[in-house]
């Protein structure tokens, strides 16, 4: 039987060789829950054959149910009917399926009928989905709503709605971004007002672009303080579908069709503060982008893959001039990058989903320690902070545009075939445009990344890497690799050193791209230490990353300002 799991051996060997012990021991709080909970681990290989085994489930569930009907929900989509979206039959179905599997609370703890995994696996499920039907990944892949809400709201709302979240019974929806703000939330005008008789909010506003707007459960950002400008102003809440609230159309989109994506009129609508006041953009918020960033980053790999594998297919058993066309040399090549840069995201995937559940689990820790163990926790905590911080928008900018890149060339390698609706990699191309645009474009997500490659966060974690002894295999590789770390830091160095705003927002992404290019090299370089086939993924990536890299520091250290300088004179 078909298995999107057990198929793929790159995300099997992540999991069977990544280091999840700490991860694991945080997650479960050293295993207090054994013996209450009938699913509950009893030590790290228990937990780590659980997550084995829900995965296999989740693989099958896709291969065989989600995306034989993924043509169909891209044809249909949702529906507005008199005020109330419609799924498409596809996407119902497979809601109510991953239901009744119940793999819908992946992230929430056991208490309200979760599986309490942490994100790593989480970030393998959502990649599953993606492969399958990327849409319906814009309602499953939705965990960090409800995460939030265990994470922040008061006791009573958790009771209320963690264990609707966990059945199936609720989706979940988060509405920050407005019409006349997109990108910039600090604008967000949402007109938040206490209602102190009722011990509740009322909101009132439009929100834009809502992905699963439909969803029951709603987190807002909204308008607390009267008169406030910026992020300081702002709060989350928490609203339900009902009077009050009522969707105003549905975009006719691109790509994901089967994802609901709503304009909502909120009217004097009840809502409960999450948290407390003031923190719902720097705190509340931006929590839930940092999950919805690793979320995309796996929904995009997941399209790359199923882009690649119907590329690698068709090439296989396609002839042309009296061969196949994959033994075209030009065709090859384009394949090994496809599936080079596959790896290279999933990679830094991965890594970047552990050291967010690494911080998820020192925060908790740090919550609860003694005046005394906080110091300690403290030092480790603020530095996997910086580490996540940097990583989570690099994920997200290098995977989203590496699965648009990987559509594109899948389309290619079918030639004019692949342009019609006869083949699905039109419908992957579609699918993938938007990683780099919804929950923060890739250019912001590269202003995000430049903090810690000024700060130097980026070399201490270069640093722990040549630490551990990456220099024992491919000896010859691995000089490649400290060239464009060097390369690398010299530009970030001319960069601090220029002191100019304007051209290091002019060269971010160019400083931003040689420093995924270079962690990605030690990534990979770590992994040849485990597997004999990584050895040839590594030395192709770093082969050809190093002339980019050293090619992108000449561009820093140029000091060219033409686009500045002539930006009128050349757009006349």
């Amino acid at each position: 039987m078909p298995n999107f799991f057990e198929d793929n051996e790159d995300i099997k060997f992540h999991l069977e060789t990544r280091d999840l012990e700490a991860i694991i021991r945080l997650q479960e709080e050293d295993f207090k829950e054994k013996g209450e909970f009938p699913y509950a681990p009893e030590d790290v290989a228990d937990a780590q054959d659980n997550y084995r085994r829900v995965l296999h489930l989740l693989g099958q569930i896709a291969a065989e149910f989600i995306e034989p009907r993924a043509e169909e929900v891209d044809l249909e989509g949702p529906k507005l009917v008199e005020g109330k979206v419609v799924y498409s039959e596809g996407i119902a179905q497979a809601l109510g399926r991953l239901a009744q599997a119940d793999l819908m609370g992946m992230l929430l703890p056991r208490q309200y009928g979760g599986l309490n995994f942490p994100t790593t696996i989480y970030a393998m499920a959502i990649e599953i989905i993606s492969r399958a039907d990327a849409s319906l990944m814009n309602i499953f892949g939705l965990g960090s709503i409800a995460e939030t809400i265990d994470d922040y709201a008061s006791e009573e709302l958790k009771e209320k709605y963690l264990p609707k979240f966990a059945s199936g019974e609720v989706t979940g929806a988060m509405a920050l971004t407005e019409p006349d703000a997109g990108s910039d939330l600090q604008a967000c005008r949402l007109k938040a007002t206490e209602d102190t008789e009722r011990d509740s909010w009322r909101l009132s506003g439009v929100k834009r672009f809502i992905t699963n707007g439909c969803g029951d459960v709603l987190l807002v950002l909204g308008r607390s303080e009267e008169g406030s400008e910026g992020g300081l102003g702002l709060s989350l809440f928490l609203c339900e579908q009902g009077p009050g609230l009522r969707v105003r159309r549905l975009e006719d989109k691109l790509g994901i069709h089967g994802s609901p994506t709503c304009e909502l009129h909120f009217d004097n609508k009840e809502a409960f503060l999450v948290g407390e006041r003031r923190l719902g953009l720097i705190r509340y918020a931006m929590s839930m982008m940092n999950g919805a960033r690793i979320a995309v980053a796996a929904q995009a790999v997941g399209i790359a893959e199923a882009a690649y594998r119907r590329a690698m297919e068709f090439a296989g058993s396609r002839e042309q001039f009296g061969r196949k066309v994959r033994d075209f040399p030009a065709v090859s090549e384009m394949l090994t990058q496809m599936r080079v840069s596959i790896e290279a995201a999933r990679a830094l995937l991965y890594d970047t989903a552990m050291v967010a559940d690494l911080f998820r689990g020192l925060q908790r820790q740090f919550d609860v320690a003694a005046k005394e163990e906080k110091k300690e926790i403290r030092g480790r905590l603020n530095k996997v902070k910086r580490l996540a911080g940097m990583l989570a928008p690099m994920s997200k900018y290098y995977a989203s545009e590496m699965s648009i890149k990987v559509a594109s060339d899948a389309i290619q390698v079918h030639g004019g075939s692949g342009y019609m609706k006869d083949y699905p990699v039109e419908r992957y191309f579609r699918d993938a445009r938007i990683t780099s645009i919804y929950e923060g474009t890739s250019q912001l997500q590269i202003i995000a990344a430049m903090g810690g490659l000024t700060s130097g966060t980026f070399s201490a974690a270069l640093d722990e890497f040549e630490f551990r002894g990456l220099q024992r295999p491919l000896k010859g590789i691995f000089g490649k690799l400290l060239r464009a770390r060097k390369a690398t830091e010299s530009a970030i160095s001319y960069i601090k050193k220029r002191g100019d705003s304007q051209y290091t927002d002019l060269k971010s992404s160019t400083l931003v791209d040689m420093a995924i290019d270079t962690y990605i090299g030690y990534l990979l370089l770590r992994d040849a230490e485990l597997c004999k086939r990584k050895v040839w993924v590594a030395k192709k990536f770093i082969e050809d990353m190093l002339p980019r890299v050293e090619m992108n520091a000449k561009r820093v250290r140029s000091g060219a300002r033409t686009t500045l300088t002539h930006f009128s004179t050349i757009n006349a």
